[in-house]
């Protein structure tokens, strides 16, 4: 029998399929991706853009990207966020409070950003750059765990693509509004306009509230009491069964995956495609395949469930590496360029959904900004070593083709632990309230 609210649910109207990601939750990590997207942007490619134009040259641009390292390392802070109770504003909640509170400072910072000047003052916009790198990890570190509390454990996989389709929507919005406002008003109130992107997940959690999910943590009176609430979300998580197989699966799962993505233009410089054409093929059906993926991936996960998607996306990520060795082979021709792009974006997309619910169903909910912080940090920093260390190197030395059947190779461990964790169980036993609990 169909209940009066049922009837005045638009939601059943849609196709099952699409009904997911049109409920509360899941529509809030959208807005809460944009929020996320946007920051990451201003320092790069449209910090880039402005610096350029400024006439400043490529070593000391270049030398910008170490402000991303905050990125890589905000696991060390992200138990501050967990444990410290702010004031006046924190009894509004742990979590909101963080929230509002990290996005007020990561709109001064981009203010502080835009007010600086390359032409006059390069240190100052160094300090700015670093100013926001740092504050927009640490929004990342509460959005994220903002989002896992959120989320229903049935909504992980729907959830995380959703928040993949806000952060490019945030990354691509914010880069173009800051061009268009810079050519006409300058950069200055380009970044203090962009700031606004801000205000899509301080209004999340004005609306949503605080996360039913959320865990407090106990209160630590001391330091000896500090030193242990800071230590243990690691403690917590290896103690669980299996943790040294799952850290490992963590580690090397991308790595394949990171070494052929962050290649790909160097590739297609060397195979003679023009900048229309990498505009065209590699942004635009690229960008067509990831939205496509994202969307298959949130279906999965919700159809097959977590194991059997994860797995599948593990064994495309990896074959779609193999499929820029093709290209390498078969040279410069652009149905090639259109079928290895759009196939690893498409895999890229599923696996940026089902790796990521995946990794948010491992925290425990009294940890979650911690841990989730040290996981996502954990997948991506080796590959990003190996790259900027031995990739350049590599493929002069083995060429293209020898060198991305190496990724598809260095791929497989990736899968094959995985394997091994659903075959032994380890799958299951891993997973932390996050993945377990509901409100």
């Amino acid at each position: 029998m169909t209940t009066r609210s049922e009837r005045g649910d638009w939601r059943l109207s849609l196709p099952p399929g699409v009904r997911p990601y049109f409920e509360a939750a899941p529509l809030a990590a959208l807005f809460l991706g944009i929020s996320s997207g946007f920051a990451f942007s201003m320092i790069g490619a449209t910090l880039t853009t402005r610096l350029a134009q400024h006439g400043i040259t490529k070593s000391a641009v270049t030398a910008f990207a170490l402000t991303f390292l905050a990125y890589n390392f905000k696991f060390l802070w992200a138990p501050i966020v967990d444990n410290l109770r702010l004031p006046f504003i924190g009894r509004f909640g742990q979590r909101r409070s963080w929230l509002w509170a990290l996005g007020a400072l990561v709109m001064a910072a981009v203010a502080f950003l835009g007010f600086a000047d390359p032409g006059s003052a390069l240190s100052v916009v160094a300090l700015a750059a670093i100013a926001l790198g740092v504050a927009g990890a640490t929004f990342d570190i509460i959005i994220d765990a903002y989002r896992i509390e959120l989320l229903a454990p049935r909504q992980l996989g729907v959830g995380s693509g959703m928040s993949q389709y806000g952060w490019r929507i945030g990354a691509a919005a914010a880069g173009a509004l800051a061009l268009v406002l810079a050519q006409r008003a300058g950069w200055t109130v380009a970044y203090v306009a962009c700031a606004a992107f801000a205000l899509p997940a301080m209004l999340v959690a004005l609306v949503m509230g605080e996360p039913a999910r959320h865990r407090e943590p106990a209160r630590s009176h001391g330091a000896l009491a500090a030193i242990v609430a800071y230590f243990s979300p690691l403690v917590e998580f290896l103690e669980r069964q299996g943790a040294v197989v799952v850290l490992a699966f963590v580690l090397v799962h991308k790595i394949g995956d990171t070494l052929a993505n962050l290649t790909l233009r160097l590739l297609f410089a060397d195979l003679g495609f023009t900048n229309d054409e990498i505009a065209f093929y590699d942004v635009g059906v690229g960008f067509v395949a990831l939205l496509v993926g994202i969307f298959i991936g949130g279906i999965a996960y919700a159809r097959l469930g977590m194991k059997r998607s994860v797995l599948i996306s593990l064994v495309l990520m990896a074959v779609s590496n193999f499929s820029f060795a093709a290209l390498a082979a078969a040279g410069h021709t652009n149905l090639g360029m259109a079928a290895a792009i759009g196939f690893e974006n498409f895999a890229s997309g599923m696996g940026g959904v089902t790796v990521v619910a995946y990794l948010s169903a491992l925290c425990n909910l009294r940890f979650t900004a911690t841990q989730y912080a040290l996981l996502s940090a954990l997948a991506s920093i080796a590959g990003r070593f190996i790259t900027g260390t031995t990739v350049g190197a590599l493929i002069e030395a083995i060429g293209y083709v020898n060198f991305y059947l190496l990724t598809t190779i260095i791929a497989l461990p990736g899968v094959a632990l995985f394997w091994y964790m659903m075959r032994s169980g380890l799958a299951d036993l891993s997973i932390g309230t996050a993945g377990r609990e509901g409100a």
